[in-house]
């Protein structure tokens, strides 16, 4: 179990976005931290009001947007419109090709979010998108399934063999995640701070996992956790 601190990520300010990169990203580059399994990039982005992301292509690659505060506006070269907001999940399969943009129309509160890249199954895929409101009480103090390969219990549909779970603890609150065997997780701490097997993480912590094992969480405040089941690295 190996823990990988917040303070070990790659961070970028170009002032309007602040970003911390937990694998190797644009001008951050760590050859040890290229990828783990099929999870390519996990970036905590902040966004300041008014600002955003132009119109930027992407391609072969599955793109989760977790908000957790604030709201940001998408559009793509599909026809999609929508603004996701804190508690939404967005899933954009860029495939083919697709282009979108991301902006933060709020002209007060700042946009907080994760954003994941996954590699897909296959390249060459029909580009996609889909965004789900998630009910708080799915996550609270339970596992809730918000990203899976057959968009079962109603979670998004994500075209590699992964399942992204995640929780909402509250203070005190504990909950076990009993680990599928031949598999591989990765651990993000969004937010709060929580002992896991006994190793205190803070919001940004993140523990890899190459042989899943079965874990034990304990909040010691509020915490928000993402947990992806995923492939042998």
């Amino acid at each position: 179990m190996e823990v990988r601190r917040s303070a070990s990520r790659g961070h970028a300010n170009h002032g309007w976005l602040d970003s911390y990169h937990s694998f190797s990203f644009n001008q951050y580059y760590d050859p040890a931290r290229m990828a783990f399994s099929v999870l390519r990039v996990i970036n905590e982005d902040i966004v300041a009001p008014t600002r955003g992301f132009g119109m930027h292509p992407h391609q072969n690659m599955e793109i989760i947007t977790y908000m957790l505060g604030g709201e940001l506006a998408h559009q793509d070269s599909l026809g999609n419109g929508s603004t996701i907001r804190a508690g939404d999940v967005q899933r954009m399969t860029a495939g083919s090709g697709i282009v979108h943009a991301e902006m933060n129309q709020s002209i007060t509160e700042a946009a907080h979010l994760l954003q994941i890249w996954l590699t897909p199954s296959k390249d060459g895929l029909e580009p996609s998108y889909e965004d789900k409101r998630i009910d708080p009480h799915r996550k609270l103090n339970q596992w809730c399934l918000i990203a899976s390969h057959d968009a079962r219990e109603d979670s998004l549909l994500i075209h590699q063999d992964v399942n992204l779970w995640a929780t909402y603890l509250h203070a005190g609150h504990s909950l076990d995640y009993q680990a599928p065997k031949g598999r591989s997780a990765y651990v993000q701490l969004a937010r709060g701070r929580l002992r896991v097997n006994g190793e205190w993480l803070e919001q940004g912590d993140a523990i890899v996992l190459e042989t899943s094992i079965d874990l034990s969480l304990n909040a010691e405040t509020d915490a928000e956790v993402l947990l992806f089941d995923l492939p042998k690295a």
